[in-house]
């Protein structure tokens, strides 16, 4: 996760605002990622409904584990949140192809990139410059 830099001061609050935001999109992320490598039934019979090889969850798991892990790493955080904002708008592609309800199955990806770039914003201002919603 992206660190302030030694001079940027940020209150405890907007800190801890920041680590739970993020902590909840790499705990979904980790469990998501998990399930796809592992390959279990769900996961296969989801991909036949979504229009997807049944055995894309292994393809799938890996690049949503490496996004993940490069948003982790301090140096790296910007390109994963990139990366996982594409994952993420696949994912709404995807919905929106097969016609899946809006707010529990089309929208749910847009809550978590908005938790990702929320707390990074909260915690670093050169992403505050980015996204100017977050003073």
């Amino acid at each position: 996760m992206s660190h302030p830099t030694h001079t940027e001061q940020i209150s405890k609050t907007r800190l801890w605002t920041s680590r739970i935001m993020i902590g909840l999109v790499v705990l979904f992320m980790l469990f998501d990622s998990a399930i796809h490598l592992v390959n279990i039934t769900p996961v296969k019979e989801g991909a036949l409904e979504l229009g997807y090889p049944a055995d894309i969850g292994v393809t799938l798991g890996v690049i949503e584990l490496v996004a993940l892990i490069l948003f982790l790493i301090p140096r790296t955080t910007l390109i994963g949140a990139i990366l996982l904002t594409g994952y993420f708008g696949g994912a709404i592609a995807t919905h929106v192809r097969v016609d899946s309800p809006l707010f529990s199955h089309i929208l749910f990806p847009v809550y978590f990139g908005v938790l990702l770039w929320g707390g990074l914003a909260l915690r670093n201002s050169r992403v505050r410059e980015l996204i100017p919603l977050v003073r």
